[in-house]
C-alpha cells in the first residue's frame, strides 16, 4: 500500500513538473540582460524585450530574437556579424546620411533624436548601454497609470498618429508571444508599471 501511494504521488509530481513545463514554454522570459535594464528603469521586462523584437529582430534557429548589431540607415535594415563591423558600418552610414535617419542596436536608437544619451556613436552598439537608453526612453514616454502600448507607440513616433498605432499593433503580437498569451492585445502585465 506504502508503496502504491508513493508511486501515486511520484505520477502526480511527474504530471505537475510536465504541466510546468508547458506553461513555461508558453511564456518567453525576457533574458537576463532586459530584466536588469528594465528592473533599473522601473519598467516591465517585457515591454523591453517585445520593444526589441520589434526593433532588431532576425529569425535564427526558428525563433524571432533581437539582434545587437543592427542598424537601420534611412529605412534600409543592415545586420553585421560583429560589433566591430556593424561600428564600422555605422560611421560609414553617418559620413553620407542625416543622422535623424539612422537608428543603432537592439532598441534602434536614434543618432540624432537621442545625441544627448550617448559620447560616441558607436557605444549604441553595447547591447547593456542601448537597453538602457531604450528602457530609460520607454519610462520617459510612460504616464503613470496609463497601458504601457500607448508608451510603446510614443517610443517609436512621440508626435502618435497611425505610425504610432501601427507600431503597437506590431509591437503587441511580440508583447503577446513573450506573455505567452494567443491574444494580440495587451495583456494585463504590459498594463503594470514596473516589473515584477
Amino acid at each position: 500500500m506504502a508503496t502504491s501511494a508513493l508511486t501515486a504521488r511520484l505520477r502526480a509530481l511527474v504530471l505537475a513538473a510536465g504541466l510546468c513545463a508547458c506553461a513555461a514554454r508558453a511564456q518567453e522570459m525576457p533574458p537576463p540582460a532586459y530584466q536588469l535594464a528594465a528592473q533599473h528603469a522601473g519598467i516591465p521586462s517585457t515591454v523591453l524585450y517585445a520593444v526589441a523584437l520589434q526593433e532588431s529582430g532576425i529569425r535564427r534557429h526558428g525563433r524571432i530574437v533581437p539582434w545587437p548589431w543592427t542598424l537601420n540607415v534611412a529605412g534600409q535594415s543592415r545586420r553585421f556579424a560583429t560589433r566591430a563591423d556593424a561600428c564600422a558600418g555605422l560611421q560609414q552610414a553617418m559620413r553620407y546620411t542625416p543622422h535623424t535617419r539612422i537608428d543603432a542596436g537592439l532598441g534602434q536608437i536614434n543618432l540624432g533624436y537621442h545625441r544627448q544619451r550617448y559620447t560616441s556613436a558607436c557605444d549604441l552598439l553595447d547591447p547593456y548601454r542601448n537597453l538602457a537608453i531604450a528602457a530609460e526612453i520607454l519610462k520617459e514616454q510612460h504616464a503613470p497609470g496609463e497601458d504601457w502600448l500607448l508608451a510603446i507607440g510614443r517610443y517609436h513616433r512621440p508626435a502618435g498618429g497611425e505610425p504610432a498605432a501601427r507600431y503597437r499593433r506590431s509591437v503587441s503580437r511580440h508583447l503577446a508571444r513573450v506573455q505567452g498569451s494567443r491574444s494580440t492585445a495587451a495583456a494585463p502585465a504590459a498594463r503594470q508599471e514596473t516589473s515584477p
